[in-house]
């Protein structure tokens, strides 16, 4: 129906769900017919250059040419060889074309965020556990890129940086795949419940990220022990509103948040206090999903706890976090400093490497 009708203006809020030019809805957009277009996103590139030509590309096909000469030309020498020169006439060709307005500049009543980076320290048991795991994975993803290549071989290696980053947050997530498993205690656990009873005694309300469903399950069966009252918002809650007027309406002060389920469309600034509990690739992500509580209509300063295990996966996760960060601002935001790839075979290899 929305293809039979001519359009004045066809404008996507949160552009960045076109990033991958394959999908469904990339395609669906590009062939409504419609006299101008725009993109409203704060994150237009997650993770590499290629997401932001995407979207020129249904601003203005052809204007950044194909993609295969666009990563030609530009994504491959900026991420790969960090060429000032193709990143400043890319900037001079996209610059007139981007309108970028910071929170700062729009909202700058807002009250201070302060991020807190707290490190959790694994026990002899569980060490063993991730150097365990560390080994065998690092082998299995040595092996299959070298019978494969690393293009064929990505299922392997999200296998293994999801079972390390499993390890990290409880071993419990493990138990199916590892008998023994489930009787390993959780540093990072017992960290979260060091601090989250103190910040509920000082009366914070709380928003508490993971990306495992199953994470935010173990954490649940916790929180009943402790007779902690809660609400709790993924995609499968079925009464999501009501949940989200729980926490609102002040009936509980802790929300259980999905990443997926909450990172985009809450407005909850009734909180003042942010965890995530396990770090997630993409600092974009994990920074749309804080300003669920640091965003216009806040009056309190809003406190950010990242829980990152010492020495592990999630340590370098932080480091690649802070690499895109740097990418995406030398492209749209302040400073030229270029990056590396975000993820190639040397990446993975420090990934998986030990210390």
């Amino acid at each position: 129906m929305l293809l039979k009708q001519r359009w004045h203006y066809l404008i996507l809020d949160e552009a960045q769900q076109i990033k991958n030019p394959k999908a469904q809805a990339a395609q669906v957009v590009r062939k409504l017919d419609c006299k101008h277009r725009l993109c409203l996103t704060g994150t237009p590139m997650e993770n590499h250059l290629g997401e932001l030509w995407a979207q020129f590309d249904f601003l203005m096909p052809g204007f950044l040419g194909e993609q295969k000469n666009f990563t030609q030309t530009y994504r491959t020498p900026i991420e790969k060889h960090n060429d000032s020169d193709r990143l400043e006439r890319l900037n001079r060709r996209t610059g007139p074309f981007l309108l970028r307005r910071t929170k700062d500049l729009v909202a700058s009543e807002l009250p201070p965020k302060t991020e807190l980076l707290r490190r959790a320290e694994f026990d002899s048991k569980q060490a063993r556990l991730y150097e365990s795991v560390r080994l065998t994975m690092e082998k299995k993803v040595r092996t299959a890129i070298a019978a494969k290549g690393l293009a064929r071989s990505h299922i392997i290696v999200l296998e293994a940086l999801l079972k390390l980053r499993q390890v990290c947050c409880d071993p419990r997530l493990l138990s199916r795949s590892m008998p023994g498993a489930a009787a390993t205690p959780s540093a990072k656990f017992n960290l979260l419940f060091e601090l989250l009873p103190e910040l509920l005694e000082e009366g914070r309300r709380v928003l508490l990220f993971s990306q495992f469903t199953t994470m935010l399950g173990l954490i649940e069966k916790e929180l009943d022990k402790r007779h902690i009252t809660y609400a709790k918002l993924t995609g499968q809650t079925r009464k999501r509103e009501a949940a989200i007027q729980r926490f609102r309406d002040g009936e509980v002060a802790l929300f259980l948040v999905s990443l997926k389920a909450g990172g985009v469309g809450l407005n909850l600034v009734e909180a003042d206090t942010v965890i995530h509990y396990d770090p997630w690739w993409n600092p974009a992500v994990e920074h749309q999903a804080t300003d669920r509580a640091h965003r216009i209509g806040q009056d309190k300063p809003v406190f950010v706890y990242k829980l990152v295990t010492e020495g592990t996966v999630e340590e370098k996760i932080l480091a690649l976090q802070e690499r895109k960060q740097k990418l995406a601002q030398s492209v749209y935001g302040k400073g030229r400093k270029q990056d590396q790839p975000p993820i190639d075979e040397d990446t993975i290899q420090a990934l998986l490497a030990g210390d």
